[in-house]
């Protein structure tokens, strides 16, 4: 060592701080924004064929949605003086301030959505579900925003990510969508017999929904592998280092690319069993990509 310089070496270890909690609670979100998408479908989208399901997937989404907080409350040790603080002390800059509100008004709005639904109340359920849509939306969206604001996570940090955790909340609400409705119908409604118009439909867009979320990951990915150090880092983490099996194997393989083909081909489409077993590898995927997405984001150490 050179005279005069000191190299100091500390024992602190790299903190993850969101790992589980966080990822559930972002995928509960999703879930509940894309099943209230497919609740939509008839009385918003003016889709008919999917009437029968409508009541379903808004059930769908209000459980998810109760589900989705609770996750969140535990991260941060359920602080009810914390909580009130996103509303008494405004930050217009902070996407948590948006979430915040977003998160009370969404749940208003989803179950009087539901009332009026089943009270068959057309002319409200259109009007609740047109402003439920894009509120839906947001509360989602927001979480995307919250890590694209994360400047010195490389993973975190670009603006496709609130378009990502969108397009794979859709794909996720679809996917349990056509697991559920299958269920229902098979196991519980008495006439036993799975619809096949509406889950073969739902498949069909799930299946373009699937390209869009793999097309914005390849792009993900691509600019991660060109960009600077620490970017370049990240996108060997999921490609060829510790993640790769989460993202490669259960995320975009199994949980995307498998179920698309099935939802493609006909033939594979119109077997309801391998129809719901594709349906089922999506929902498990995107909650890995929504494990890997928070806390592999994390991995490395800021510089």
């Amino acid at each position: 060592m050179d005279a005069g310089v000191t190299k100091l070496l500390y024992d602190v270890h790299h903190q993850t701080t969101f790992a589980w909690l966080i990822s559930i609670y972002f995928y509960f979100t999703g879930l509940s924004a894309g099943s209230f998408v497919v609740s939509t479908m008839s009385y918003g989208f003016g889709m008919k064929m999917y009437k029968p399901i409508s009541r379903i997937a808004v059930i769908t989404a209000t459980m998810c949605l109760m589900i989705a907080p609770i996750a969140l409350l535990m991260q941060v040790g359920w602080p009810i003086r914390s909580i009130w603080n996103h509303f008494a002390y405004l930050n217009f800059h902070s996407p948590m301030t948006y979430g915040a509100f977003l998160l009370v008004g969404y749940p208003v709005v989803c179950i009087f959505y539901a009332l009026y639904m089943f009270r068959d109340n057309a002319r409200m359920t259109k009007l609740l579900g047109s402003i439920g849509i894009p509120t839906a939306i947001a509360t989602h969206g927001y979480t995307g925003f919250i890590l694209a604001f994360g400047k010195a996570r490389a993973y975190w940090n670009t603006a496709l990510m609130p378009t990502l955790f969108l397009v794979s909340a859709i794909v996720s609400g679809l996917a349990l969508m056509v697991l559920i409705v299958m269920i229902i119908f098979r196991f519980i409604k008495q006439e036993r017999r799975v619809p096949a118009d509406i889950v073969e439909g739902l498949a069909k867009i799930l299946a373009w929904a699937i390209v869009v979320d793999l097309f914005l990951t390849f792009c993900d990915i691509a600019v991660l592998s060109i960009s600077h150090e620490g970017a370049q880092e990240m996108a060997w983490l999921v490609l060829g280092g510790g993640f790769t099996p989460l993202f490669v194997g259960v995320e975009n393989l199994i949980g995307k690319v498998l179920p698309m083909i099935v939802c493609f081909v006909p033939a594979l489409r119109r077997n309801h069993l391998a129809l719901a077993i594709a349906c089922a590898l999506v929902v498990i995927g995107i909650f890995f990509m929504r494990y890997v997405t928070v806390f592999g984001g994390q991995v490395l150490p800021l510089m």
